[in-house]
């Protein structure tokens, strides 16, 4: 017959004790320490840590017989189920999971290399009921595969299903509060304006500027022309890039205010 005490602590959550060779799947009401002379002194076991059967052994060697482990009654979830059930939730297109959570924790990570958009409502909402949260990154931030976009947490040990399962509906009506939306990788075509610059008088520094931003995007330059301050001329090499294959047409040159500035009108 199991040999159980109930009990309730002074933050309301239920107790209770248990022959530690019965405790497989239960959850820890406390921390447990570990003394190995001249080795280790430190906690072996964080209160919340859901009891495995590879642990067993590992209790009984540092001599626990019976345990406090958490009593979760049916309207209450453990952090690390709330924290998955969310992160789940919260998770869009291109956007996974860091692992499985861990006192109540769990990180999103991008899948992609993408453009990061969050529903900065949704995640208002989210973040206002209370006992749950979420951080992000900035939304429109452009990020690359398997960076850290957002983590979600339960905060209690301990936390109402009602509050979580509130948490995961706004994220799934709000259609996933985090996706990433995949950069396209242009095929750019480069028109550099300027008589200065035609004509050799100065050194043109656009070019590798635009040339390194449009493989940082995972483009390439298709194509480069210099031109002189000629809209006719400028119009031919933009067509010209065009039908060789350019989805992305960058001009470089001088100001609007410049009357020799004709970019504008072959464009």
């Amino acid at each position: 017959m199991c040999d159980i005490k109930e009990q309730e602590n002074n933050s309301g959550i239920g107790t209770k004790t248990i022959p530690v060779n019965e405790a497989v799947g239960t959850v820890l009401s406390h921390d447990i320490t570990e003394i190995r002379p001249g080795e280790f002194k430190g906690r072996a076991f964080k209160k919340g840590h859901i009891i495995r059967e590879e642990d067993i052994e590992h209790l009984q060697r540092i001599g626990k017989e019976h345990l406090y482990i958490l009593e979760i009654k049916d309207d209450e979830m453990h952090e690390n189920d709330a924290a998955d059930a969310m992160a789940n939730a919260l998770a869009g297109e291109g956007v996974g999971l860091s692992g499985e959570a861990n006192e109540g924790k769990i990180n999103l990570v991008a899948e992609i290399d993408g453009l990061l958009k969050v529903n900065r409502e949704a995640l208002l909402s989210f973040n206002m009921l209370g006992e749950v949260a979420c951080a992000t990154i900035h939304s429109n931030t452009v990020v690359k595969k398997g960076q850290l976009l957002a983590g979600t947490r339960a905060i209690p040990l301990v936390v109402k299903r009602s509050i979580v399962e509130k948490a995961v509906k706004i994220a799934e009506d709000a259609g996933k509060i985090l996706s990433l939306k995949e950069i396209r990788k242009p095929k750019a075509g480069v028109v550099i304006t300027g008589n200065e610059v035609y004509h050799g008088k100065i050194k043109d520094a656009f070019e590798p500027v635009i040339r390194k931003k449009i493989e940082e995007l995972g483009g390439e330059v298709v194509g480069l022309h210099f031109a002189p301050d000629d809209a006719g001329t400028i119009e031919a090499r933009i067509k010209e890039l065009i039908d060789n294959g350019a989805d992305l047409i960058i001009t470089t040159g001088g100001m609007s205010v410049d009357p020799d500035d004709v970019t504008r009108f072959a464009i």
